[in-house]
């Protein structure tokens, strides 16, 4: 058998240099009839490929294999067999042959039943129509110590703009916030947003695309004026762009592991990536421009006007027991002692905490994501300590209260005496009226005078108050006096003295 280049050298020399069987066959060393075979052809072979393979120990196996496939294609996909489990079931039943033939016996029946394999219909998208959205975990490295953080991805179709931020939980509140950070990023407000089956936005699926949307979920959409769209079971490239994005921005972004010494600090990494990622990568399609280039002229002009954000939280109503606590995610937060056993609102939103009552916020702290901690404000059980002034030395809430020296300072005098604390907590109650600023003066006069009680100190706020200048009324003239009186004490002295005499 001789090469493909000797082929084409015989053709050429027979066909374009004009030469003769016998000379080819005295120049290049080879027989006449191979010479022959070779102008004969009309093009140049293309190499053997078997037109069927045989697979002889299949045999009577193939009736049973076909009746399994058959069977098999009536089924869910989730339910189906793959070539290797028929390979295992057929040798259960005597089949002594290879793996191979199993496979190309499946992939040919599958191909002769006009089953269509695994292929995608390439998607378009005009500027600012769509985008597309998912969740991935990533670990990272949070104050020395690794934890693995809930990363939302955005992605505008059309630009290819992308945009992720980290959480520390994948719950609806972190959903609501993420989508305000995205848009706010973006510059603007997409027609159409493309989601897979997530629990924090989808109560049920149902056949085809029908979803059924929770309330929350859906609010926050008619904030935006989004219509949500949701993706097949298992057909992710419905989404493929943010799907493959996933994976990239991993390589790109989170390999080696990224390390910060806060959630905060992780973000603003990630913000200036995508900027960098968008000004440094081509348009898959536009590839004369960057991907900030297409946003810039394409989509961002697209987008609808930002709206204000929208204020996403989960909320459930709950009892503040009698250390005026409240329990959300396993930790403890305080509340004004004066709602103690009374019916709650808590609001849980991605950074922070809100206790409600009655239309009013009485309590908020900043949210903690560990488990088992107290959060205290200690200003919430000031009013508690005017009828509980001993609490003040081992009260859990005032155990690292962080005052002013000079609070602190006057803390030490007062507990050394008698009714001290009770002094203290009136000087407590001040700051809440008067302002942290203005008590610390005090408490720093009565030290400089030696006299530090809540007395002194009381009377210094009250001295340094601004005080306003009396107003200044006009007499009418019908009632001003003829002879005004003469501020004189000479007729005064004069009766004493006359008394005297």
């Amino acid at each position: 058998m001789i090469v493909l280049e000797t082929e084409t050298k015989i053709r050429r020399l027979y066909h374009v240099g004009k030469q003769s069987i016998k000379e080819i066959a005295r120049t290049l060393g080879i027989s006449r009839n191979t010479i022959r075979r070779v102008i004969r052809q009309q093009s140049v072979d293309k190499g053997y490929q078997r037109a069927d393979q045989p697979s002889r120990k299949l045999g009577d196996h193939k009736a049973q294999l076909e009746k399994w496939l058959l069977e098999e294609s009536k089924l869910p996909k989730s339910q189906r067999c793959n070539a290797r489990k028929f390979y295992d079931r057929l040798k259960a039943e005597g089949y002594a042959g290879a793996y191979d033939s199993i496979q190309r016996f499946v992939k040919q029946w599958h191909l002769e039943s006009g089953r269509v394999g695994q292929a995608y219909v390439p998607l378009t998208f005009s500027p600012g129509e769509a985008y597309q959205f998912d969740w991935s975990y990533e670990t990272v490295e949070l104050g020395n110590l690794p934890q693995t953080v809930k990363v939302a991805h955005f992605r505008l179709c059309h630009s290819r703009l992308s945009f992720v931020v980290a959480y520390l939980r994948e719950t609806q509140e972190m959903l609501f916030d993420a989508h305000d950070k995205a848009f706010a990023f973006f510059g603007g407000l997409p027609l159409r947003g493309i989601y897979d089956n997530l629990k924090t936005a989808i109560d049920t699926v149902f056949v085809g695309k029908d979803r059924q949307f929770n309330r929350g979920f859906l609010k926050m959409q008619d904030h935006y004026l989004i219509e949500p769209t949701a993706c097949t079971p298992g057909a992710g490239w419905e989404k493929g762009q943010v799907e493959n994005q996933v994976g990239n921005i991993r390589e790109w972004f989170f390999v080696p592991r990224l390390k910060f010494a806060s959630l905060a600090a992780l973000n603003e990494y990630l913000h200036q990536a995508c900027l960098q990622l968008a000004k440094d990568r081509r348009h898959p399609e536009q590839k004369a421009l960057s991907i900030w280039e297409v946003y810039e002229t394409q989509e961002k002009p697209a987008l609808r006007p930002l709206v204000p954000p929208y204020e996403g939280y989960s909320e459930r109503t709950c009892k503040v027991s009698s250390t005026c606590l409240v329990t959300f995610d396993r930790n403890h937060y305080s509340v004004d002692c004066r709602y103690a056993h009374y019916p709650v609102s808590l609001r849980a939103y991605a950074g922070r905490i809100e206790v409600v009552a009655k239309g009013k916020v009485i309590a908020h702290h900043v949210r903690h994501f560990g488990r088992g901690k107290t959060i205290y404000d200690p200003w919430h059980y000031v009013p508690l300590l005017e009828r509980k002034p001993g609490a003040l030395r081992n009260g859990a809430p005032f155990a690292q209260w962080d005052l002013p020296d000079a609070l602190k300072k006057v803390k030490e005098h007062l507990l050394k005496k008698k009714g001290g604390d009770r002094q203290y907590v009136q000087i407590l109650s001040a700051i809440q009226v008067h302002g942290m600023e203005t008590v610390k003066i005090g408490c720093e006069l009565a030290l400089a005078n030696k006299a530090v009680s809540s007395d002194y100190i009381l009377n210094a706020i009250n001295r340094l108050r601004p005080t306003q200048a009396p107003i200044v009324v006009q007499t009418p003239d019908n009632l001003k006096l003829t002879h005004e009186p003469q501020a004189n004490c000479n007729r005064y002295e004069s009766l004493t003295k006359g008394e005297t005499r």
